[in-house]
């Protein structure tokens, strides 16, 4: 029984590194071109490129690994992913101009892409019902440690400007994941689809009491008998509805603020007035106070609705940012105590995101999509979330330096007036329901849609 604990803990640990190194590699470049500046000249526009480039690559990879997933395994993805992550690191360490920093961080995105696609399915798919919220947000939370993990690094080699090893130091993580990939066990919906019931039920009995493994194949079967190709779901009407919701779901994740401040806190405190070192420091606070509330979130999850936890979240999300935008109005950037007002708010922001939108999304997402299609659907919404995650990262320097920071912010409040609407209006909730169920449900209420068409 011992043994069996242990095993079921590396699965979801070794499930999850995959989110360690999408958050590395999102926050890491944040410090990095404080330095990069020094070395490779940088204009407001190549910057947002050097940010940017590792969304493009994201939206190829998420867009492809969400089908080669479905039909290769989520195993196999998940470690050529990790080779691809070594490879990325490797470049952007050694790059000699601005031409291979780009390549680098596209390779980079590549990897992103597969990870935000396949992670999050592959937990789902591995958790009991009654915990599959926890442990869904496992994924979250490995980001979010990922997050801080680079902004360690990159004030450790501040005073020294090493933005090399602040990029390459992502290979240790990279090498971890693809030696434990090794010892992980295939998903039990993809095994009982490609291989057997008996491998399906293997798996299963690492995670689940006995008579959950029997109740759970037979949803599955029942489910399967229904099923049709992975395309032919996809093209479906009856799941047409559900992915855009999950795609628009996906968007509004990444445009509500976060990655303005992920990706550009250093940046936004060291033109605040803060030094170099202490504006990284500042960033190091977030991401600690960033992965603490995840923690709690993952306590909390499977205990509230997620529809309640994303409204909750929204609203002080948006204060937070018109509470931001006011006091600069009043107070202006320039001054030691504006500069403390920014880190306050972005802080109050983390703190709703992390403990609500932040897990909520990649515990929703896989829910939301039929096993015969899952690992497809939510590529495609994955595909929609970086290129949320892209439009922030390329314009965001371009569009504060135009209007102001307190402007930019108060943009991102009204998007997150819209996000609260659309959860409000068209998000399904899913909690304490298996993902057979789910599904069962999403064909019946299509179905009678239909028929009241006709």
């Amino acid at each position: 029984m011992k043994g069996k604990k242990i095993n079921k803990n590396m699965i979801f640990f070794f499930g999850a590194l995959g989110g360690l190194l999408y958050g590395y590699d999102m926050g890491v470049i944040s410090g990095a071109l404080l330095f990069i500046k020094n070395d490779i000249p940088l204009t407001s526009f190549t910057e947002g490129l050097v940010v940017s480039s590792m969304l493009i690559g994201a939206i190829f990879g998420s867009g492809f690994s969400g089908p080669l997933s479905d039909k290769f395994g989520r195993r196999k993805l998940v470690f050529n992913i990790s080779i691809i992550f070594v490879i990325g690191s490797l470049i952007l360490a050694l790059s000699p101009n601005l031409e291979a920093l780009i390549v680098g961080r596209l390779i980079i995105g590549l990897a992103v892409g597969g990870s935000t696609a396949i992670v999050p399915v592959y937990l789902s798919e591995m958790a009991p019902t009654e915990s599959r919220g926890s442990l869904g947000s496992l994924n979250q939370l490995m980001i979010t440690i990922g997050i801080l993990s680079s902004y360690l690094v990159n004030y450790a080699f501040a005073d020294m400007e090493g933005w090399r090893w602040m990029v390459g130091l992502a290979v240790v993580p990279s090498l971890i994941l693809m030696i434990g990939v090794i010892f992980m066990p295939e998903s039990p919906r993809w095994l009982l689809k490609h291989k057997s019931e008996e491998a399906a039920r293997r798996v299963l009995s690492l995670t689940r009491k006995p008579a959950q493994v029997e109740t759970e194949i037979r949803e599955m079967i029942e489910i399967d008998k229904v099923s049709d190709s992975t395309w032919k779901v996809l093209s479906s009407s009856w799941l047409r509805p559900t992915l855009i919701v999950g795609c628009v779901f996906a968007l509004f994740q990444q445009i509500i603020g976060i990655n303005a401040i992920i990706y550009y806190a250093p940046t936004i405190f060291n033109e605040a007035g803060l030094g170099d070192a202490t504006a990284i420091l500042g960033t190091v606070g977030i991401g600690a106070v960033n992965v603490v509330v995840t923690i709690f979130a993952l306590m909390i999850i499977d205990k509230i609705d997620r529809k309640k936890l994303l409204v909750i979240g929204n609203i002080g999300m948006v204060a937070s940012l018109i509470l931001l935008a006011v006091l600069l109005e009043t107070i202006g950037l320039d001054s030691s105590l504006g500069a403390w007002i920014i880190v306050a708010c972005l802080t109050l922001f983390i703190v709703f995101f992390a403990f609500t939108w932040g897990p909520v999304l990649w515990v929703m997402l896989p829910e939301l999509f039929p096993m015969r299609a899952r690992g497809a659907a939510t590529g495609i919404a994955a595909l929609a979330l970086s290129i949320g995650s892209l439009l922030v990262a390329q314009f965001f320097p371009m569009v504060s330096g135009a209007l102001g920071i307190g402007q930019v912010f108060l943009i991102f409040a009204a998007i997150g007036i819209g996000a609260l609407f659309f959860v409000i209006k068209f998000l399904p909730e899913t909690r304490g329901r298996s993902l057979e169920e789910i599904e069962a449900e999403l064909r019946r209420r299509t179905s009678a849609k239909d028929a009241q068409k006709v």
